[in-house]
């Protein structure tokens, strides 16, 4: 009924990670051009896909994965400690802007 040996599988997975991301994450991307964001979800479903085409499902889901990494350290590590931003929620958002170089006076 089902079949997951297509490359449909990895575009469902990167495309749920994209969706749910967008929905609990999104208002931390609210100045972010939407053309970037939407290239940043072409790019990485062209990279996994061509990653599992070409070597396989457990590779690009190891791409994936490998990402966890990175977020761990930036969230955990380098926000709070570095520049003083809670990396879960991004207050304060002054300082917040300011690491991402958006205008700080919104209204």
């Amino acid at each position: 009924m089902f079949l997951t040996d297509t490359l449909w599988f990895e575009i469902a997975v990167v495309s749920i990670i994209f969706a749910l991301g967008n929905i609990l994450m999104g208002h931390f991307e609210e100045r972010t051009p939407k053309y970037r964001r939407v290239g940043k979800y072409i790019l990485t479903l062209l990279i996994v896909c061509c990653i599992s085409y070409f070597f396989g499902r457990i590779a690009s889901m190891a791409f994936l994965a490998s990402f966890i990494i990175p977020l761990l350290y930036v969230h955990a590590y380098y926000l709070p400690r570095k520049k003083g931003i809670n990396g879960w929620t991004g207050e304060p958002k002054g300082k917040y802007y300011e690491f991402r170089n958006w205008d700080k006076n919104i209204f």
